[in-house]
């Protein structure tokens, strides 16, 4: 943009560069009573984007259940919040970073984290533990090694220099992601009641300050380009990918929590999408009122920028905040200390308007509220035919492999099933010595320090379960999140989202995006779990059409007493091995039937809700009991691959292997009853002391309880089917990718 910027005319072909339909421009016009300028349709582009104004996707979410006993804080914050007890409360939410990732995949992740993790600490909590969801194209193809390892490398980097433990996540390897990867990156932080500070701004004549980094040029029109498909031209974009700076970030998250605690604040908003321009227009939005400011006061670090390149940037490590009447000093005096930049930029008004002037001319006045309420659309939907074909599929055509230990060894070293060694050894998982379940067991486990209370804590995804059925394959996401944190012990109480798709103005995308919100709406529904907040990430498109229909979800447990927690790893020689729940029928949907016979079809596995929720209250009720030594879910692979990872898991944190031998359950494909994916399953282990009490609990409970075998020597046996070495399964296992990104 040039000096000349406000002289630029809008016409319709500026309008469409901006991303806005002209019905749209057509309301803006209507909203102001005249043509806006050019500074002004900068400000609609960017809010009544896909990424800010969730056009197309509001009025689902709305169905979704928000509500509960513990709920403090739930959508329409930075984060949604909690309460834990003991005057404690957990913030956590979840966000994408697909599209920068996709072209700056260093940049894209590093920011995706900051930006996380300022919307954690912008509610008062300090961020105590990363996790991340990350979908990649196959890790044979050169150009997705590079994405992985610069992703990796970003996250790494920028939690490291936090000093955020980075304790759990998921890696998943499939073609539906070759041109348009997902990165996904959650955080959750601890506070008090009492410091729990929101985005508002209130009290006319207020202060309204800038933190932070300078603003440049880079990220501008940020929003925008993550509101449409991923094209060729797309590296033409990456002025559109912001800059990280994790140490000036460290800096900002110090500065804030004081100012936070020594209630010096009425509000504060992260700069995130949309920059300036999303801070002041919600902030007055939610507070009720208006904000002026002034841009020529805001601190920047490149010469001669423009209103419109001020208020678009979407320079990373900056916030937005008001200050209490007489405070304005002491903010300054708190900031100075953390040699950070601080600038009053501007009042809060009474006028319900946003207001901005350069040097005292203005260059923007527009309705504060009409930013915040972009359009909603209800878009046609029809059920793709593909669905039709894949009910159509017949498992009798696939042939049971004659070798089905070379059909576990091979799931072992799928880079999906394969361990995730390679990315978390580059996380730091033990900074601020609060973990205590580090990465490689179902779900992460910390403390809250000076209390018995503690909080686990996973993320999940099944897209190619959702691309079967959306509707069962999302209430499985939920299941399967909620099953990890009862298998650890805790209680599941909140869940955060990330709703990855393709373009909604597509009917059929637009018809997996309304079954897979039903399917979550459902199972949250039937567990008692509010979804606090998240996020929506839309228009992930590959060149051959949309990504599969991706929701990830985030899950919080609480622990009243984190002594109670549980790890998936077997213990101890001679101990009872039990499956709970029965074992599979069908390879329908199976990541064997894709590994082993390179099809994604078939109907994939239902889920009772009813099943589910006694499971999950056995498992809590052995764990506080003290009567399990480890807990598994079946999920990926099945029950082999699930009772091969019991047997070596801990090799990563407690250097030891256990063996097993146990009886294959069940009647008919044998190949399901090892690698099917039924749901509600857990393997579990028992000291033999403890036997008659487990199976007393279960059996009251009425879940499905078998005694299957014994933990115990070098081989991992399973009836006459399988036997092989547990060291060699292990093997395979660990270095499976390190050996691929070696290549």
């Amino acid at each position: 943009m040039s000096s000349s910027i406000m002289d630029v005319e809008v016409t319709p072909k500026v309008v469409k560069e901006h991303g806005l339909k002209p019905e749209e421009y057509d309301h803006i016009v209507k909203i102001l009573g005249r043509k806006p300028n050019i500074t002004e349709l900068g400000l609609y582009s960017v809010m009544w984007s896909e990424h800010c104004g969730y056009k197309h996707s509001r009025a689902l979410l709305k169905t979704l259940p928000t509500k509960g006993d513990k709920v403090l804080q739930g959508p329409g914050e930075n984060a949604g919040i909690m309460d834990i007890g003991e005057g404690w409360a957990v913030a956590f939410k979840v966000e994408s970073h697909n599209h920068p990732s996709a072209i700056e995949p260093y940049q894209g992740a590093a920011t995706g984290v900051g930006g996380i993790l300022r919307d954690i600490f912008t509610m008062g909590a300090r961020p105590v533990a990363n996790l991340n969801s990350l979908r990649f194209g196959p890790l044979t193809d050169p150009k997705v090694k590079r994405l992985f390892a610069g992703v990796v490398h970003g996250i790494a980097d920028y939690g490291n220099c936090m000093g955020i433990p980075t304790v759990a996540g998921e890696v998943v390897f499939d073609d539906s992601y070759s041109e348009n990867c997902l990165v996904n990156a959650m955080s959750v932080g601890l506070l008090k009641h009492d410091q729990i500070i929101r985005g508002k701004a209130t009290g006319v004549g207020n202060a309204v300050i800038y933190i932070g980094a300078t603003t440049g040029r880079d990220g501008i029109h940020g929003a925008t380009f993550a509101s449409t498909e991923i094209t060729d031209e797309s590296t033409e974009k990456r002025s559109a990918v912001q800059v990280a700076d994790p140490f000036m970030e460290k800096l900002l998250m110090e500065a804030t929590l004081e100012l936070i605690h020594g209630d010096l604040l009425v509000g504060i908003q992260d700069m995130g999408a949309a920059g300036l321009t999303c801070s002041t227009c919600e902030m007055a939005s939610r507070g009720g009122a208006g904000i002026e400011i002034d841009v020529a006061k805001v601190p920047q670090r490149e010469k001669g920028m423009t209103p419109y390149e001020i208020l678009l940037s979407e320079s990373q490590e900056r916030m937005l905040l008001v200050a209490k009447p007489g405070c304005e000093q002491k903010v300054h005096d708190v900031l100075a200390k953390w040699d950070l930049h601080a600038a009053t930029i501007g009042v809060v008004t009474d006028t319900g308007r946003m207001i901005v002037k350069e040097n005292g001319k203005l260059v923007a006045d527009v309705p504060a509220d009409s930013l915040t309420e972009a359009p909603v659309y209800h878009p046609a939907k029809s059920e793709p035919a593909i669905l039709k074909e894949y009910k159509k599929f017949d498992e009798a055509t696939v042939a049971v492999p004659k070798d089905l230990n070379e059909v576990l060894e091979k799931l072992m070293a799928d880079p999906t099933i394969a361990s995730k060694r390679w990315v978390y050894r580059q996380y730091d998982h033990m900074v601020r010595s609060n973990t205590l379940i580090r990465p490689g067991s179902d779900a992460a486990v910390i403390r809250v320090k000076g209390t018995q209370l503690g909080l686990a804590m996973t993320i999940d995804g099944l897209g190619s379960y959702c691309a079967l059925d959306p509707y069962e394959g999302a209430k499985i996401v939920v299941a399967e999140a909620a099953r990890n944190i009862a298998c650890s012990g805790a209680q599941a109480i909140g869940m955060t989202d990330c709703l990855n798709f393709g373009n909604p103005e597509k009917p059929e995308v637009y018809y997996y995006f309304d079954r897979v919100i039903a399917g979550l709406g459902d199972a949250c529904r039937a567990f008692g779990i509010p979804i606090t907040g998240g996020n929506v990430s839309l228009y992930n498109e590959n060149p051959t059409g949309a990504i599969d229909p991706t929701p990830i979800v985030g899950m919080m447990g609480l622990f009243q007493n984190v002594e109670n927690r549980v790890t998936q790893w077997f213990k101890k020689e001679g101990d009872f091995i039990y499956l709970l729940g029965e074992i599979g029928q069908s390879i329908g949907g199976s990541r064997y039937l894709k590994v082993t016979h390179g099809k994604k079809t078939g109907l994939c596995p239902t889920l009772n809700l009813e099943t589910e929720l006694k499971l999950h209250k056995s498992l809590k009720a052995l764990a506080e009991s003290h009567l399990i030594q480890s807990a598994h879910d079946c999920s990926d692979g099945g029950f082999a691959v699930a009772l091969a990872e019991s047997c070596f898991t801990g090799v990563t944190h407690e250097a030891q292997v256990l063996g097993a031998t146990v009886t294959l359950l069940g009647t008919g494909r044998v190949d399901a009853r090892l690698f099917g994916e039924a749901q509600s399953r857990v393997i579990v282990s028992v000291k033999p002391s403890d036997a008659v009490k487990f199976e007393e609990i279960v059996k009251k409970n009425g879940v499905p309880v078998e005694r299957i075998g014994v933990v115990g020597g070098a081989e991992m046996v399973i009836g006459s089917e399988v036997k092989l070495p547990v060291v060699k399964l292990a093997d395979l296992f660990f270095t499976s990718i390190e050996k691929t990104m070696a290549l």
